[in-house]
């Protein structure tokens, strides 16, 4: 345990998870100040360097160390191979995402299969509202990875247009009152579970 009062034992790394182990690893770089190191790399130290970039370099080094041990910490062997000869965290985390995101021809391909699936996607029958943005927000996920920007109003108009027959009545009262340019996701979801258990409640 840290002293920020949470472990650094998130999550490990299995091959099988990295969306969700790079955003909690990126979460956890932010909440210990060292994600733009991670990110961005930082400068070495310069001939001759004054006072302040002496003491730049050294606390940049002391968030890289760190930010290196949490990477290693959280991998499982197979992972912890590829990067056990890194010295800085950077170059671990560009060998592990390059390693699952691949590079630039690899992501737009993936991105226009994630595109295709996004258009097609529809709410099924007796399928519940939670799991239904669930799939729909996992998805996103994984298009943003590749690049893509999605905003909150893209996502709830798509939510919208995708929902089962049952909902359009509700549908059109949310548009009538809200701006739905503005409206979050969670309020969204709230409103149409709020409608889901009156219905479940009446049969």
């Amino acid at each position: 345990m840290n002293t920020h009062g949470f472990g650094t034992n998130i999550l490990v790394l299995d091959g099988k998870n990295w969306d969700r182990w790079s955003a909690l690893m990126k979460s956890l770089f932010g909440a210990q100040e060292c994600f733009e190191v991670v990110m961005d790399g930082y400068d070495e130290l310069v001939a001759n360097p004054t006072d302040a970039q002496r003491n730049a370099f050294k606390e940049n080094r002391k968030k890289d160390c760190k930010a290196l041990f949490y990477i290693q910490q959280n991998c499982d062997t197979q992972h912890f191979e590829k990067i056990a000869k890194c010295r800085k965290s950077k170059e671990a985390w560009d060998i592990l995402e390059s390693y699952h995101e691949g590079g630039a021809k690899v992501k737009k391909v993936k991105l226009q299969a994630y595109r295709r699936q996004y258009e097609s996607m529809v709410m099924e029958e007796n399928q519940k509202v939670s799991d239904n943005f669930s799939k729909v927000l996992a998805l996103v996920h994984q298009m943003q990875n590749c690049g893509e920007t999605i905003t909150d109003e893209m996502v709830v108009e798509k939510v919208m247009r995708s929902l089962t027959p049952g909902f359009d009545y509700v549908v059109v009262a949310i548009e009538y009152s809200k701006d739905t340019s503005t409206m979050k996701i969670e309020e969204l979801q709230s409103a149409l579970e709020a409608h889901e258990i009156t219905v479940l409640s009446r049969d």
